[in-house]
């Protein structure tokens, strides 16, 4: 019988790129398209026209992107999103943009790259961002990582420049454009892009760029404490869903907890902001107990740290300690009221133009006196609080506070003493003091070992004072058994969505 394809060879499968009249080569252990299909599958496709949406932070975009110019007369600014990065073989985390980029143009395209130049009537931004893999080409369909009907459609230049209100450029002309300018003059964010780095010589300011823009996200315009807020109060319902599962959490364990929150982390936000933390009994003495796989059991107490990122990657980050069983023992709530009050020291203490640290003295100076009265702590507090001696950070291990935004450790690139100054106006910052006696601590008393205690709220300076974002999740003790009884005796949960 005859073979009407027999004029046709097969495709030399070894060859690197085995194109010809009658095969296209889409990749490495993929066969090779017929070219026939190419031409099918790339023909007579509907364009769609582009959006005419524009990002509800464009205009604050820009501003940080002028205010950043203004910084460096002269220079070019680089700034990289990055890139996917690879989770087992040929699969990807899912993609978040870098902070910084994000910062500046509020884009989420993977690959995409800010240049802002200087000018003489002003400074000009550009986002260099990659074609799209649309119909016109095999990628679209051949492509796992970008092809559109592998991954969806993503903006390309002209999209892109209407969204986020840019001027926008191919990706490919990037190292053309970049070469032309003098190396003196170009500073580049480094280690987010591994490409970019490579098209720019290091400069001795690159830190410093890194470093400012993490000083600009110090403060927080009306946008960014918008969208913080909106992380909260999505935070608090998945607390509110957690309360509502606990019982059947109790026999199944921690994974219970992270799942029914990280359910409402999807439901209302883009994800949890950070991984989250369902420690249950002496778990709970473990400051990043992440893997979540202990019991859940009635007398223990839970400590939940977790929260929820908003769309636009704002991300709320609150810790509260409940009893399993809806309320605590004695010992518990001797625990508990003690980092509540330090707690409300810290709080107290958070207005504009104390050090970052005046948060932290005031709670641990409440922590310290309470371990004395305990017995726990050996020394009297102003001796054990002595910069050479801190035995209290036994029980303590960490700070009360640290920034909170597009990061839920914010900031971490300003300078030691910008971060560690004087608070401003439109920081947003944690207050989470904690207590941690250790299971097998021969230093204190049986009845509190294995028990971790630690309340966090999320903070933000004002003119005259702070503001709590978070104060609707209950911290009283007694506010807190009340609100778990409501919850089981409503029976109803934020879960029926």
């Amino acid at each position: 019988m005859s073979d009407i394809n027999s004029s046709i060879p097969e495709p030399d499968v070894s060859a690197e790129h085995p194109i010809s009249e009658h095969w296209v080569w889409v990749g490495a252990h993929r066969p090779p398209c017929p070219r026939v299909l190419f031409e099918h599958m790339t023909s007579d496709w509907e364009v769609a026209e582009a959006s005419s949406d524009v990002h509800p932070a464009a205009s604050f975009a820009r501003e940080r992107r002028e205010s950043l110019a203004g910084q460096f007369p002269g220079k070019t600014l680089v700034v990289a999103t990055g890139n996917p990065k690879v989770r087992a073989n040929d699969t990807d985390y899912r993609f978040r943009p870098g902070t910084d980029f994000f910062y500046l143009t509020g884009c989420g395209e993977p690959d995409a790259v800010l240049v802002i130049t200087p000018g003489a009537g002003g400074s000009r931004s550009t986002l260099y961002v990659p074609e799209r893999r649309d119909h016109q080409t095999h990628e679209f369909f051949t492509d796992a990582r970008y092809g559109e009907l592998w991954v969806g459609a993503r903006r390309g230049v002209r999209e892109a420049a209407i969204f986020y209100q840019i001027d926008t450029a191919p990706l490919d002309h990037l190292e053309k454009d970049l070469s032309s300018l003098a190396a003196t003059d170009v500073l580049c964010l480094r280690g987010i892009d591994p490409q970019v780095d490579g098209l720019i010589s290091a400069h001795g300011d690159d830190e410093l760029l890194a470093s400012t823009l993490s000083e600009n996200r110090l403060v927080k315009d009306d946008y960014e404490i918008a969208q913080l807020r909106l992380a909260i109060d999505y935070t608090v319902k998945g607390f509110e869903d957690v309360v509502a599962a606990l019982p059947a959490a109790e026999g199944r364990g921690e994974r219970v907890i992270e799942g029914v929150f990280n359910l409402r982390a999807r439901v209302e936000g883009n994800d949890v902001g950070y991984a989250t933390i369902a420690a249950s009994g002496s778990n709970a003495t473990i400051l990043h107990w992440v893997e979540n796989d202990g019991a859940v059991r009635a007398g223990d107490l839970l400590l939940l740290d977790a929260g929820i990122e908003c769309h636009d990657l704002y991300t709320a980050d609150v810790t509260r300690t409940m009893p399993v069983s809806g309320t605590f023992s004695a010992a518990q709530r001797r625990i508990y009221e003690l980092v509540r009050a330090a707690q409300e020291a810290g709080i107290a203490a958070v207005k504009p133009g104390v050090s970052f640290m005046a948060p932290n003295d005031a709670a641990m100076q409440v922590l310290a006196q309470g371990l004395f009265e305990l017995g726990i702590l050996r020394e009297e507090p102003a001796t054990a609080l002595r910069r050479d001696r801190q035995l209290h950070r036994r029980y303590t291990l960490h700070g009360v506070s640290h920034m909170l935004g597009i990061d839920v450790h914010d900031c971490s690139n300003a300078r030691n003493d910008v971060y560690l100054g004087e608070l401003k106006v439109g920081y947003v910052l944690t207050v989470e003091p904690g207590l941690y006696f250790q299971a097998n601590d021969l230093t204190v008393p049986e009845e509190y070992r294995g028990i971790g205690v630690r309340i966090e709220d999320d903070i933000l300076v004002t003119s005259d004072g702070a503001i709590n974002l978070s104060a609707a999740l209950p911290r009283d003790p007694d506010e807190v058994e009340a609100w778990m009884a409501g919850i089981w005796e409503s029976g109803e949960t934020n879960l029926r969505l």
